[in-house]
């Protein structure tokens, strides 16, 4: 099974709606909260050109926001990067 982490912040409607998505998908999820941690929005910046969350990796590789996932899973390609 692939890993998943999503790098979100506490206010985040997309965040929980993106944790939703991959937990219908029987997909564990790692959660990393920035809503603090400056360091941590700065390299998410730096690492996917990105300054809005969610962020969401799958085993190490950036795929984009909530949209983006979905999107993904619409064209059923989500699942097979997932290993299912």
């Amino acid at each position: 099974m692939a890993e998943v982490k999503i790098y979100r912040t506490s206010y985040c409607p997309f965040c929980d709606m993106a944790e939703r998505l991959f937990t219908q998908l029987g997909q564990s999820v790692e959660k990393i909260d920035v809503t603090e941690d400056a360091e941590k929005r700065i390299w998410l910046v730096q690492e996917t050109g990105q300054r809005t969350v969610p962020q969401i990796f799958v085993d190490g590789t950036a795929i984009g926001g909530f949209s983006d996932a979905q999107a993904l899973h619409a064209k059923g390609e989500l699942l097979p990067m997932l290993g299912k």
